[in-house]
């Protein structure tokens, strides 16, 4: 007997909805601007000039749902990494490098080894990143918070050169898309993966492996190539976070039988999630997208799409 259909909607969350916001948002923090504001809103990473020369790249997230099953697998030291790495890979895309980190933990109650799990994870990440935690705050929040569960946000600053920033706007037909490799469902999607699993027994080292960094695969890339574009997979999967970086005029196809996804994918497959979800909701094997000319590919690199006119990614 086949699983039912799993979706994203069917566990309480809306992409729209997500989308919504930030639309209806997109006035008020217009009207904040300063002369120092640099780039779009809705980008990865917000750039702020604090000289003629430089500018502070920007990014504030949350690790979300997976909590709940990093707490239940006693993995949440892989949810801190999660959030550091994830916070770095947003800074990342404007081709900033990471200066620092500061983090929030909330809770009903605060356990102390369970703070200490998450900041031990996300120190992992930033010492290999060469990025300060410079504090944060943690607070106890009864009535908010549900007894046992817990909350992790973190917002990671770094600096970029303005003849160094990473935008999109050179991107032309023509070029290709390199992908880089996910560890599995990285920490989106997880109200879904949580629908699933239900209060069952899961395989925690399956679903629960942290948020790649790819400040070392971006910084050898750029070395080489001139790098364009670089979106971070996160919500809304491939087609919704290449298409952020995408310049008017400009799309892009990607083939999604030129990499191998990791085993995770065929689980949630398996267990009713069909594949136009899987697309629209999980990086489904790839973590970060580059995009750079044809002529800098190279044996070894990953090519999964090309640049086309038009608009938005389709798959081919």
């Amino acid at each position: 007997m086949s699983s039912p259909e799993q979706t994203y909607a069917a566990a309480g969350v809306s992409l729209a909805t997500a989308d919504a916001i930030v639309d209806r948002l997109r006035a008020a923090v217009a009207s904040t601007a300063t002369p120092a504001v640099a780039g779009a809103f809705g980008a990865f990473a917000g750039l702020f000039a604090i000289d003629e020369r430089r500018l502070l790249a920007a990014s504030t997230d949350s690790v979300g749902s997976k909590l709940v099953l990093g707490r239940r697998g006693g993995r949440l030291r892989w949810c801190g990494a999660d959030l550091a790495a994830h916070c770095i890979n947003d800074v990342l895309t404007t081709g900033a490098e990471p200066l620092f980190f500061l983090d929030y933990v909330a809770a009903n109650t605060i356990d102390i080894e369970q703070v200490a799990e998450l900041i031990e994870g996300a120190a992992d990440i930033c010492r290999e990143a060469g990025c300060a935690i410079l504090g944060g705050e943690t607070a106890e929040l009864p009535g908010i918070y549900r007894e046992d569960e817990i909350d992790f946000c973190g917002t990671a600053v770094g600096v970029v050169e303005h003849d160094r920033v990473v935008d999109g706007s050179r991107i032309e037909v023509g070029d290709v898309v390199l992908g880089f490799a996910s560890a599995g469902i990285h920490a989106n999607g997880f109200s879904l993966v949580r629908r699933i699993v239900g209060e069952g027994p899961f395989d925690a080292d399956l679903l629960l492996p942290p948020t790649r960094l790819y400040l070392g695969a971006v910084r050898a890339l750029r070395s080489r190539a001139d790098v364009r574009g670089l979106a971070h997979v996160t919500g809304g999967g491939i087609a919704g976070n290449l298409s952020r970086v995408l310049p008017n005029g400009v799309g892009a196809v990607v083939d999604p039988g030129s990499w191998e996804r990791p085993e995770v994918f065929g689980w949630l497959a398996e267990n009713g999630v069909p594949e136009d979800e899987l697309r629209r909701v999980f990086n489904i094997g790839i973590g970060y997208c580059a995009v750079i000319p044809a002529a800098d590919v190279r044996d070894g690199d990953l090519v999964i799409g090309r640049v086309v006119g038009g608009s938005g990614v389709a798959w081919g």
